[in-house]
């Protein structure tokens, strides 16, 4: 890793794509494959793809066998060996609701449009794994057309969420043509476009390229920082020029196993998003996708994170938790309940220190 960090071309975001880690042979040079055997870690790479920036892989401490980054990034012959009850790989029933390939229309007032299957890294725990690296029809310009040709038959979409994939692994002029045809359709007021790459490649993230997003607005950005560690001087650089350039930037975060799933690492991690302007949007519980089982945690847990963060740290720096519900149901917010009791004229509440208030609700108020 040193001998890559010594390169000139280290900040050149496409030599670090160029010099990605993606075969087994690559990964056993690392310091610390992954756990598993050689023939184990085989077996993950034959079923699911992997590759992993040289800059993301610098991000971690090989002397820590726990490390999160390193969890995140390298295969874990889990992948393949274990599954809880429930798990498939697409639970969401996101096939289900595409009205024309690679557009999914779950909630009425905006859609999904899956534009590419290709990633800067490919995230170990990702919900989406089952496509990784596929050469599907909908990722062509044809289906891009298709999918504009359905939302403007559908006048109740309002907003479009751009995503794959990473968005932003393609060319700039293809991704311009799709966000220009997109805010074409008269009655799109907004453009979200979901991405990894501050967290994982933030030198893609240069001038020309914020200049031409810019030129969308209003679009907003969601990107996905998972550990405190991950916000690097880099990729609060890449989000300040975002910012700079008029996109907001939130972020949607995956509560995982032995990576974040403590009170303290997830309040850290707000409040340092909340230090560099980057929204603390979303705690995902993580969802019931084949070949991430070892990442999730129990249901509870994440409830207990939230709770502990009110009166702890500022709204501002508090994410909506939320489980993403099996069978297309969608998602479904999981907010701490402080109201025990509302009877007559008064409701009765435990707040975040534990005392019992009571508060009046006179009749005709």
């Amino acid at each position: 890793m040193q001998a890559f960090q010594n390169s000139g071309n280290w900040k050149d975001w496409k030599w670090q794509i160029r010099n990605r880690i993606t075969s087994l042979d690559a990964l056993s040079r690392l310091p610390n494959p992954g756990p598993g055997t050689r023939e184990g870690l085989a077996n993950v790479l034959r079923r699911y793809r992997y590759a992993v920036t040289p800059y993301y892989l610098s991000l971690i401490d090989w002397t820590d066998p726990a490390d999160p980054i390193m969890k995140q990034c390298l295969p874990d012959t889990r992948e393949v060996t274990f599954r809880l009850p429930g798990s498939e790989d697409d639970p969401l029933k996101e096939n289900e609701h595409m009205p024309v390939p690679g557009l999914i229309h779950r909630y009425r007032d905006r859609a999904l449009a899956m534009v590419t299957t290709t990633c800067a890294v490919y995230c170990r725990h990702c919900n989406r794994k089952r496509q990784w690296g596929l050469r599907h029809a909908w990722a062509h310009s044809r289906s891009v057309a298709r999918m504009v040709d359905y939302i403007q038959k559908t006048s109740c979409i309002r907003e479009v969420i751009i995503s794959g994939g990473d968005p932003l692994t393609m060319h700039p002029d293809k991704l311009e043509g799709i966000l220009a045809a997109f805010q074409a359709v008269p009655h799109v007021e907004v453009i979200r476009l979901g991405t990894r790459i501050p967290v994982v490649l933030p030198m893609r993230v240069t001038d020309d390229l914020c200049g031409m997003l810019a030129r969308h607005r209003p679009l907003w950005i969601n990107t996905h920082f998972n550990h405190p560690r991950e916000i690097t001087a880099e990729a609060a650089a890449a989000c300040d020029r975002l910012l700079r350039a008029g996109i907001p930037v939130s972020n949607q975060c995956v509560l995982l196993k032995g990576i974040n799933d403590s009170a303290e690492t997830i309040c850290y991690l707000c409040r340092r998003l909340q230090s560099i302007m980057v929204r603390p949007y979303y705690l995902f519980h993580c969802d019931s996708v084949r070949g991430t089982d070892h990442f999730r945690t129990d249901l509870r847990k994440g409830i207990e994170i939230t709770r502990s963060l009110w009166g702890t740290t500022g709204g501002l720096s508090i994410p909506n938790f939320v489980v993403d519900l099996p069978e297309g149901g969608g998602k479904a917010p999981l907010m701490p309940s402080y109201l025990l009791d509302i009877d007559g004229e008064e409701a009765i509440f435990r707040t975040f220190e534990g005392k019992i208030v009571r508060y009046p609700c006179p009749e005709g108020a």
